[in-house]
């Protein structure tokens, strides 16, 4: 895959995705850039965080409604995620039952170079303390 060049605009959405914390929809990352003054378009917001995470510079997740989010990646590895439903608080895991699972079912069906993405979704303990924690 050829590397894109880096235009301004591509900079000024690495740099708001670096200065943001978890993960983020392109329409909220454009709207707290064009709060900032930033002319950059909402397109060139959803283009340069899909080059950004297909490079490996930016995790890409689906939220539970399909919405797909972003943030700066921590790892430059495969990874996985948990993810608090309620607060965002996202933990970066190892899930090597899930690498050889995948490895597995591609090849008992003739698959290669099978690629995957799993994220869990949940309750983090703090949310799940709150939610239990009868209302007054």
């Amino acid at each position: 895959m050829a590397v894109k060049r880096n235009t301004w605009q591509r900079e000024a959405v690495r740099d708001a995705l670096d200065s943001t914390d978890g993960f983020v929809s392109a329409q909220a990352l454009h709207s707290s850039l064009h709060a900032t003054g930033s002319p950059i378009g909402l397109a060139t917001v959803y283009r340069a965080l899909s080059d950004l995470a297909s490079q490996g510079e930016a995790d890409s997740l689906q939220s539970p409604e399909g919405e797909s989010l972003y943030r700066a990646c921590s790892t430059d590895s495969h990874h996985h995620h948990l993810i608090c439903r309620n607060c965002g608080l996202t933990v970066e895991i190892e899930a090597d039952a899930v690498e050889e699972w995948a490895r597995s079912v591609a090849s008992e069906h003739g698959f290669t170079q099978a690629a995957h993405v799993v994220d869990v979704f949940g309750l983090c303990a703090t949310c799940s303390a709150l939610a239990a924690t009868p209302a007054e």
